[in-house]
């Protein structure tokens, strides 16, 4: 009766930094719609979601370089943290 559910798998899945970087730069991409369609409200904020959306893509190009390093077996690849899954 006291089970205890299993989070880890949960946990890890939350923290994998590929699906973190996606959902970052999705989430970037919606506000930028969103001050786009508000007008000249919000314009002072476009360079930040324009900035956002291309630090998730950077983000998101050194995190695929790793990956494909560390698959490979390269000796400098990181190692973890969700690369080799």
């Amino acid at each position: 009766m006291n089970e205890t559910p299993n989070t880890t798998n949960l946990i890890e899945r939350l923290s994998a930094p590929g699906q973190a970087l996606i959902i970052g730069t999705a989430v970037w991409v919606v506000a930028t719609v969103v001050v786009l369609l508000s007008g000249d409200r919000w314009s002072d904020v476009l360079p930040v979601c324009y900035a956002g959306i291309g630090v998730g893509f950077l983000g998101y190009g050194l995190f695929w370089i790793q990956r494909r390093a560390a698959l490979r077996g390269s000796k400098g690849a990181q190692q973890g943290a969700g690369l080799t899954d």
